[in-house]
Parts: C-alpha cells; structure tokens; sequence
C-alpha cells in the first residue's frame, strides 16, 4: 500500500506538478496539500484546473510554467495534536535535481518546533532509509498520558441503603418480626475502614512539558456518638452496643432505649437513640426517636417520630388525630384515620381514610391490599391491590411530576427527520457533480459556488442532526424517569377515585382491573398489566 504524491517535475514546456495515485489501499493526492506546497514556493497556477485534474486521478503532469524547473530540497511539515500528546510529519518529495534530507536535518527541524519528548525513529528511518515514503502521516514523537491514581474509599461495615425494603413472607406480607433493614452493632465492632489513596504518576507531552495526574480524592472519616477512632484515623469502632448509622457521612451508634407499651405508666417518650417498643403506644401519647422507632403492637391516636424508620407490627388506628412522620421509611401492617408523612417509602397492607406523603412510593400489598378514602401521594408510584370501594367514597392518589418534555422531544425528532432528508438529497446533488466531473464535463464559476454551497449545507446538516441526536437522548432520560410515575392497580379500581399525575388529573368512571394509569401525551391513560 502507498499513498499517492506529488513533486515538482521537468514537462515538455518547461515544469509542472506530477500527480501519482496511490497503490492499493492507498490514500489520494489531497489537494490542500498541494496548494499549499506550491503556495509556499510562490509559484502561480490554475487553482480550479488543478483541483479538477486531482479529482479526476491518474498519473499525470499538470504543466506549471515554461524556464527551468526550481530546484527544491526534499521538505516536510510537522502537525502535533491539539492535547500536544502525538507528533506525525509528511514528508513531500525533493523537484527534479533536488536533495533529500537527512535524518540530521530532520532532527533540526524537531529542535526548531521543541518537539523533544517520546521520539520514535523506527518509521523515519525506514523513510530515509528507503525511497521515501511520501505525503503519508509519519508517528514522529508520543507523550505519554500520566497514570492515574486510585481515590481514596471508606469501607463501611454495616448497610448505608436508607431505602432498602423489608423481607416478604411467600405470602407477600411483610415479615415484621424479621425486617432486616435495622443495622445493629455490637460494643467493639469495626464500624467502618478507609483504604488509602495511591497517587499517580507524572506523564509529558512531545515538548516535555509535565502533565500531572488528576488529585486524588482522599477520604476522613467522621465519628458521631458511640464511635471511637483509631489512632491513625482510618478505622472506627462502636463503644456501644445499638443502632449504627450513616448521616451526613458520619457514623453514629444510637444507644436503644426499650420499654414494654408506651402509655400513662411511661409518659411521652423522647430519645436522641432509638425506641424499640415491646407493646402498644397509647391514644394521645407521643414518642419522638433521633434514631429508628420500632413497635411490636398497636398505635392508636398517638404520635410517633422517627428521624430514621418506624416500623409497627400490628398497625396503626390513628383516630383522626393520630400522626406518623420518618425521616426514612414507614412499614406499618395497617393505617386507618391517620396522617403520614414519609421521606422514603411506605409498606403497608391497607390505608383507609389516611393522608399520606411519600418521598419515593407507597406500596399496598400483602393479604387485603386496600386503598380507601384520603389523599395519598408518592413522588414516583402507587402499587395497591384496590383502590377505592363499591360504595363510591372519594379517594384521592397523586404521584409524579409535570415535566414538559414530549413537545421537545417530538421537535428533536422532526429536525432530525428533516435534516437527514436535506443531507441525502444534497448528496445526489453531489453525486451526480462528481460523476460528470469525471466524464469531462465543463463547469462555471456560478456552478461551482453552487457546488461549494451544497458541501456546506451537508456538513451544516450533519453537525446539526448530531446535536440534535444528543438532545433526544437526554430528553429520553429524563422521559424514563417520569415514565416511573404511575399507578399499579393489581387487582381493581373503583369509580369516584382521582388519579393526579403532575397536573393532570382523572376521575375514574367505571370499574377497571389489573391495569396500571401512567401519563402519555399530556393525559392519563389505562393500560393492561
């Protein structure tokens, strides 16, 4: 394989340039190439004629002048990368009667352009070595890119997931008694560990200039209540037994505070740590936890607050005045007449006549599954086996956004569509002028403006559908997330529901069963599941 080139020649009428194609795989004589070079000389020539005889291929002389043919020495030029990581030089062959350069010369030119990092003499070697190989890109020198180090990571030895989800019996109630998202710790345990950073190493580029690594990210651990750190700082240990948390990157130990019920015996309960609760919480009472509340009976119209979890074993009947409010995540058998609020998600297995407000989703699931009467909202799903009654009572469930994104999504559809349409007619054009070229055809200044335009347009074209493309697939991102807003009904819905998805809203007229309403084209839909 050779590339074809180009050098200044004696012709029958004085000099020209002689254009030799390329071999095999070869690439063509570019022309910016050659008008370069015979810019550089300062001789004259026929810039359309020259670049039509280019086009059209073959071995040929393309006549320059009359006199003698200039002697010109074997020349090159050097391009170096924009990250100035890689050097490459072609090399355009000495006239008739000129000399080649050497490797020394070469060298000179290298000084010249303070290329002096990671020089690579195999292929110029070959090329003065040989015949030469001419007007091909050349590997002259290779920076090297500096090693990156490794950041710093924190080992934690307890789960750090504030969302993760209750065990389920084969059933789909959740198992209460075996709930597994409360991390207990023992007195001496390793709560958490950094492994080190590793620096990196130094890389340069063809001028020898230093490129440093990225800083490497290093890591402190931070000790809440109950911790104690190492003397090297890069371990923590619980001093307590109890509950082990992560909060704002610290690492704290909630002490457990126990009591058998919570009523007139004990008073309202608050504790910077956590409450497991043996019994019932008493109408009227309130416990407040900083850490998880934990309750193996029955709440009735009391409150209960939780900077972490709460979780009831038997459910709550909130009386109209009972409250529920977690940081975290809210699990809970049943909840009837109550208001919850939940950073997280809330599990349960009926909510009837409740207002509610999740962070995530609210999912209504094991033996009855009911959802009745109330608002209830989530930001991202509803999951109920029903919703609403027979009877009709008004029951409200919202989730999700209002995000505008479908008018722009269709409008970055048609500009592609219309710019791929302009791009492929354009290049017939194309085509068709480059066909007729090289049948000899003739054409005029106006023609080959026309020409030039039409070469514009299709990269004008094709940069813009580029853009366009990577706006749609952002815009599909962010279309997936709001796809996940929805309402899962597994068994049936019942009419006088409201649906509210972002702004739009729908009541329910009919009966409907085992579907799901999702918002697609500013409107609430029913799909099957």
């Amino acid at each position: 394989m050779q590339n074809g080139y180009f050098r200044l020649v004696k012709d029958s009428k004085g000099y020209g340039i002689a254009l030799y194609q390329p071999r095999g795989y070869g690439e063509a004589v570019r022309a910016g190439e050659v008008f370069k070079y015979l810019d550089d000389l300062h001789i004259s020539y026929d810039k359309k004629r020259l670049e039509m005889e280019i086009s059209f291929g073959g071995d040929v002389v393309f006549h320059l002048g009359s006199g003698e043919c200039p002697i010109c020495q074997e020349t090159c030029y050097i391009e170096v990368s924009d990250d100035g990581m890689l050097a490459t030089v072609r090399f355009i062959p000495a006239s008739e009667g000129g000399k080649r350069m050497t490797m020394s010369g070469f060298r000179h030119e290298l000084d010249a352009r303070k290329i002096s990092y990671g020089i690579e003499e195999k292929d110029l070697r070959e090329h003065f070595n040989s015949g030469g190989i001419y007007c091909t890109d050349i590997l002259v020198a290779r920076g090297r890119q500096p090693v990156q180090g490794r950041d710093a990571v924190i080992e934690y030895s307890f789960d750090t997931d504030n969302h993760k989800r209750p065990a389920h019996k084969d059933d789909g109630r959740v198992d209460y008694f075996n709930i597994g998202i409360i991390s207990f710790c023992r007195k001496g345990d390793v709560l958490a560990r950094i492994i080190p950073e590793i620096v990196g190493e130094n890389g340069y580029d063809v001028y020898g200039k230093l490129i440093k690594p990225r800083d490497v990210k290093r890591e402190t651990l931070k000790s809440g209540k109950n911790v104690e750190m190492s003397q090297d700082k890069l371990t923590l240990t619980a001093l307590v037994d109890g509950h082990v948390s992560l909060a704002d990157q610290k690492v704290s130990v909630s002490n457990v505070y126990q009591v058998k019920d919570v009523g007139v015996s004990t008073g309202n309960i608050d504790f910077e740590g956590s409450v497991i609760i043996a019994g019932n919480v008493s109408a009227n009472f309130e416990v407040k936890a900083g850490g998880n509340v934990v309750i193996n009976g029955l709440v009735e119209g009391a409150q209960i607050i939780a900077g972490g979890d709460i979780i009831i074993a038997k459910g709550m009947n909130g009386m109209g005045r009972g409250v529920l409010r977690a940081g975290g995540n809210i699990i809970v058998k049943f909840l009837e007449n109550a208001q919850i609020v939940a950073g997280g998600y809330l599990e349960t297995e009926a909510i009837l006549h409740c207002t509610v407000s999740a962070g995530s989703d609210v999912r209504v699931g094991g033996r009855k599954g009911i959802l009745v009467g109330g608002h209830v909202q989530a930001a991202n799903m509803i999951n109920a086996k029903s919703i609403g009654t027979s009877m009709g009572v008004a029951t409200i469930v919202e989730v999700g956004v209002d995000p505008q994104l479908k008018a722009q999504y269709d409008r970055m559809q048609k500009a592609i569509s219309d710019g791929t349409k302009t791009i492929n007619a354009a290049q017939v054009i194309l085509q068709n002028f480059r066909e007729n070229l090289k049948k000899g055809r003739q054409y005029n200044d106006g023609q080959l403006r026309y020409m030039k335009s039409v070469t514009v347009l299709v990269q004008e074209k094709t940069d813009e559908v580029e853009q366009a493309n990577m706006r749609l697939e952002k815009l599909r991102d962010l279309m997936d997330v709001q796809k996940q807003a929805e309402v899962v009904v597994n068994e049936q819905i019942y009419p006088n529901t409201t649906i509210v998805i972002g702004e739009v809203n729908r009541v329910i007229q009919q009966n409907y069963r085992y579907c799901k309403f999702i918002r697609e084209d500013g409107e609430i839909r029913m799909v099957g599941l």
